[in-house]
Protein backbone atom coordinates (compact mmCIF):
# COMPACT_ATOMS: atom_id res chain seq x y z
CA UNK A 1 0.00 0.00 0.00
CA UNK A 2 1.38 3.39 -1.01
CA UNK A 3 0.97 6.27 1.42
CA UNK A 4 0.96 9.91 0.41
CA UNK A 5 3.12 12.56 2.01
CA UNK A 6 1.61 15.66 3.60
CA UNK A 7 2.43 17.80 0.55
CA UNK A 8 0.69 15.37 -1.81
CA UNK A 9 -2.35 15.24 0.47
CA UNK A 10 -2.61 19.03 0.51
CA UNK A 11 -2.40 19.19 -3.29
CA UNK A 12 -5.05 16.51 -3.75
CA UNK A 13 -7.58 18.29 -1.54
CA UNK A 14 -10.28 20.06 -3.49
CA UNK A 15 -10.61 23.78 -2.87
CA UNK A 16 -14.08 24.47 -1.54
CA UNK A 17 -15.85 27.56 -0.25
CA UNK A 18 -15.20 28.29 3.41
CA UNK A 19 -17.97 27.96 5.97
CA UNK A 20 -19.26 31.19 7.45
CA UNK A 21 -18.25 31.91 11.02
CA UNK A 22 -21.11 32.33 13.43
CA UNK A 23 -21.39 33.49 17.04
CA UNK A 24 -21.84 31.09 19.94
CA UNK A 25 -25.49 30.88 20.91
CA UNK A 26 -25.76 30.77 24.69
CA UNK A 27 -28.52 31.31 27.22
CA UNK A 28 -28.99 34.81 28.62
CA UNK A 29 -26.77 35.37 31.69
CA UNK A 30 -24.31 32.62 30.76
CA UNK A 31 -20.96 33.70 32.22
CA UNK A 32 -22.54 35.89 34.90
CA UNK A 33 -23.98 33.14 37.10
CA UNK A 34 -22.33 29.85 37.98
CA UNK A 35 -25.62 27.94 37.76
CA UNK A 36 -26.28 29.00 34.14
CA UNK A 37 -24.69 26.34 31.92
CA UNK A 38 -23.18 26.75 28.45
CA UNK A 39 -26.10 25.53 26.35
CA UNK A 40 -28.87 26.80 24.13
CA UNK A 41 -32.54 27.09 25.06
CA UNK A 42 -35.04 29.19 23.15
CA UNK A 43 -36.00 32.24 25.25
CA UNK A 44 -39.74 32.10 25.92
CA UNK A 45 -40.38 34.54 28.76
CA UNK A 46 -42.48 37.65 28.17
CA UNK A 47 -39.82 39.93 29.68
CA UNK A 48 -36.80 38.04 28.32
CA UNK A 49 -34.31 40.51 26.86
CA UNK A 50 -32.79 37.96 24.51
CA UNK A 51 -36.20 37.13 23.03
CA UNK A 52 -36.84 40.85 22.60
CA UNK A 53 -33.55 41.03 20.63
CA UNK A 54 -31.56 43.46 22.75
CA UNK A 55 -28.09 43.64 21.17
CA UNK A 56 -26.21 43.27 24.45
CA UNK A 57 -28.06 40.04 25.25
CA UNK A 58 -26.31 38.10 22.48
CA UNK A 59 -27.24 36.61 19.14
CA UNK A 60 -30.24 34.40 18.41
CA UNK A 61 -30.01 31.59 15.87
CA UNK A 62 -31.70 32.50 12.59
CA UNK A 63 -31.70 31.51 8.93
CA UNK A 64 -29.12 34.17 8.04
CA UNK A 65 -26.38 32.10 9.68
CA UNK A 66 -26.98 29.17 7.31
CA UNK A 67 -24.00 28.14 5.17
CA UNK A 68 -24.29 28.27 1.36
CA UNK A 69 -25.64 25.16 -0.40
CA UNK A 70 -22.26 24.56 -2.05
CA UNK A 71 -20.71 23.91 1.39
CA UNK A 72 -23.55 22.07 3.13
CA UNK A 73 -23.02 18.32 3.56
CA UNK A 74 -19.55 18.54 1.94
CA UNK A 75 -16.76 16.64 3.70
CA UNK A 76 -13.18 17.82 4.23
CA UNK A 77 -11.98 15.88 1.18
CA UNK A 78 -14.50 17.74 -1.03
CA UNK A 79 -16.93 14.84 -1.53
CA UNK A 80 -20.65 15.39 -0.99
CA UNK A 81 -22.23 13.10 1.59
CA UNK A 82 -25.59 11.40 1.02
CA UNK A 83 -27.59 9.86 3.87
CA UNK A 84 -29.16 6.48 3.06
CA UNK A 85 -32.15 5.55 5.22
CA UNK A 86 -33.45 2.56 3.24
CA UNK A 87 -33.61 0.67 -0.05
CA UNK A 88 -35.61 3.44 -1.83
CA UNK A 89 -32.63 5.77 -1.31
CA UNK A 90 -30.31 3.14 -2.82
CA UNK A 91 -32.61 2.87 -5.86
CA UNK A 92 -32.42 6.66 -6.30
CA UNK A 93 -28.62 6.44 -6.24
CA UNK A 94 -28.69 3.76 -8.94
CA UNK A 95 -30.80 5.98 -11.19
CA UNK A 96 -28.24 8.83 -11.08
CA UNK A 97 -25.86 9.16 -14.05
CA UNK A 98 -22.29 7.99 -13.47
CA UNK A 99 -20.73 11.48 -13.70
CA UNK A 100 -22.88 12.63 -10.74
CA UNK A 101 -21.89 9.62 -8.62
CA UNK A 102 -18.16 10.38 -8.78
CA UNK A 103 -18.10 13.08 -6.11
CA UNK A 104 -20.51 11.36 -3.72
CA UNK A 105 -20.00 9.51 -0.46
CA UNK A 106 -22.68 7.32 1.15
CA UNK A 107 -23.46 7.40 4.87
CA UNK A 108 -25.88 4.94 6.46
CA UNK A 109 -28.46 6.28 8.90
CA UNK A 110 -27.77 5.28 12.50
CA UNK A 111 -31.22 3.67 12.70
CA UNK A 112 -30.25 0.97 10.15
CA UNK A 113 -29.45 -2.48 11.49
CA UNK A 114 -26.32 -4.45 10.58
CA UNK A 115 -28.47 -6.88 8.61
CA UNK A 116 -29.99 -4.12 6.48
CA UNK A 117 -26.57 -2.52 5.91
CA UNK A 118 -25.20 -5.88 4.75
CA UNK A 119 -28.06 -6.15 2.22
CA UNK A 120 -27.47 -2.62 0.93
CA UNK A 121 -23.68 -2.76 0.52
CA UNK A 122 -23.62 -4.94 -2.64
CA UNK A 123 -26.33 -2.77 -4.22
CA UNK A 124 -24.39 0.43 -3.46
CA UNK A 125 -21.05 -0.93 -4.70
CA UNK A 126 -22.46 -1.74 -8.16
Amino acid sequence: MVTKTNKENKKSKIKRPKKKSKPTFNVLNYGFFKAVKERWRKPRGTANKKRRKFKWAGALPKIGYKNPDSVRSVREDGRKEILVRGMPDVEKLKSLPSHELQGLCVRFASSLSKKTRAKMLPAINQ
